[in-house]
């Protein structure tokens, strides 16, 4: 089979699977701008090239650092009784072998840098899609609140426009003008940092992720209570962790390398063939020769580091599994709390909003004064900023424990044999 129709096969694969498991959110980008933004992150591309170097140095290892050694002596023997002088030579191939157990223990550790590049691939994607998913709510964020700081502002020049009103039918001082104009004019700074602020955050999302357009109006996320307990996300999330699976890759390498230091404990033999000529070709020669290193102290001393190396790899799994555990813990609470506060504020920003509304109509009936109006409505902005900021908070949390499950976008795609798998089609 072509390669071409390979890769093609090999892409087409997964796709079913993926479709019919992650979704698109409306409040999310697509899937497919999701795939292709993260396909082609610098720290995805480095990992995938990984892979490459690691799959070159399984071949190394299996091949082994021995080489064949060729020989060559040339000589001049003088003999004085009698007088006499002849050329000798000698050529003569030599080879180290890897006796059979540390071959297959190379081997080993071939294999398994092959899986650990094919983690780190995987962690890559997951890294960018949590930071694809941090300034995705960054933007959504400063979006929204800019968009209320427009609202505030149309709501305040209404409130001018009412004063001026009062003023021309003589129910209202001049002052009060002043009030209103300095209320409005402290909103439209507020408008213009929130732009400021907005776009920023759209230019950074835009240049780290050429691939996703912004929509012009997004759709402000429908905060969902995460309902089930905290053993189910932590079962899932220990199911499928790259760095837990790094962790543990760390410590197989480790003990590979201790048992490839306790066979080198056993010297390899070199096996040389030889063959030379003597007294000018009078005579021939064609020999064998066995070359064993006696062992020293220094291969004693390289298997108690690995030893120790061992022990220290071991050590920070478990410290890994600890910060996992506590990862997933947080998040899971934060999911929680976030939904409740995002529930407090709703509530909040209601009530400031129908208090706010119902004292600007005493006003224009001239039973409340213009101070109170002024200072209902900043109460209400604020409450509904802080509804605002709770609402994607919320949103986010959760996305973000999907995310480190797996299950929101396709960041586990893996490698095949020999090089990194894209991601699904």
């Amino acid at each position: 089979m072509k390669p071409y129709l390979l890769a093609v096969l090999i892409a087409a694969l997964p796709f079913s699977s993926v479709a019919q498991t992650f979704q698109n959110y409306p409040d999310l980008p697509p899937l497919f701008e999701v795939r292709k933004a993260l396909e082609n992150t610098p720290m995805v591309r480095a990992a995938r090239t990984s892979i490459g170097v690691a799959s070159a140095d399984r071949s190394r290892l299996r091949a082994g650092s021995y080489e064949t050694n060729v020989r060559v002596d040339a000589a001049q023997r003088q003999v004085n009784v009698p007088s006499e002088q002849f050329s000798e030579w000698s050529v003569g191939l030599e080879r180290s072998l890897r006796l059979p157990g540390k071959s297959r223990i190379d081997g080993e550790l071939g294999d398994q840098g092959m899986s650990q590049a094919r983690v780190v691939y995987g962690d890559a994607l997951h890294e960018s899609g949590r930071m694809l998913l941090k300034s995705w709510f960054v933007w959504l964020r400063e979006f929204n609140q800019e968009k209320q700081w427009q609202t505030q502002v149309g709501l305040l020049r209404d409130q001018l426009a009412v004063v001026e009103k009062r003023i021309k039918a003589g129910d209202a001082a001049r002052l009060e003008q002043l009030q209103a104009q300095a209320a409005l004019s402290q909103a439209e700074a507020q408008l213009a940092l929130a732009h400021q602020r907005a776009t920023i955050a759209a230019n950074e999302l835009t240049q780290r992720y050429p691939s996703i357009p912004l929509p012009a109006a997004p759709v402000l996320p429908q905060p969902i209570p995460v309902s089930e307990g905290l053993d189910y996300w932590q079962q899932l999330v220990l199911a499928d962790n790259h760095e837990l699976s790094l962790a543990r890759g760390e410590t197989e390498h480790s003990r590979l390398l201790l048992a490839r230091s306790e066979a080198d404990r056993l010297p390899d033999p070199a096996v040389g063939i030889r063959y030379g000529s003597e007294r000018g070709g009078a005579e021939r020669l064609i020999g064998v020769n066995v070359t064993i290193p006696l062992p020293g102290a220094g291969r004693a001393a390289s298997q108690a580091s690995a030893l120790a190396s061992s022990e220290v790899a071991a050590e920070r799994e478990a410290g890994v599994l600890t910060k996992v555990k506590t990862e997933t813990a947080n998040s899971w609470l934060t999911a929680q709390s976030a939904y409740q506060a995002w529930q407090a504020a709703e509530q909040a920003a209601t009530a400031m909003r129908n208090n706010a509304d119902l004292i600007a109509r005493a006003y224009s009936m001239g039973e409340s004064g213009l101070s109170d109006v002024l200072t209902a409505r900043r109460q209400m902005q604020e409450a509904q900023l802080a509804a605002i900021s709770a609402r994607l908070d919320a949103a986010e949390a959760r996305y973000r424990l999907l995310l480190d499950t797996h299950t929101l976008w396709p960041i586990d795609a893996d490698a095949d044999a020999e090089g990194a798998a894209p991601m699904p089609r």
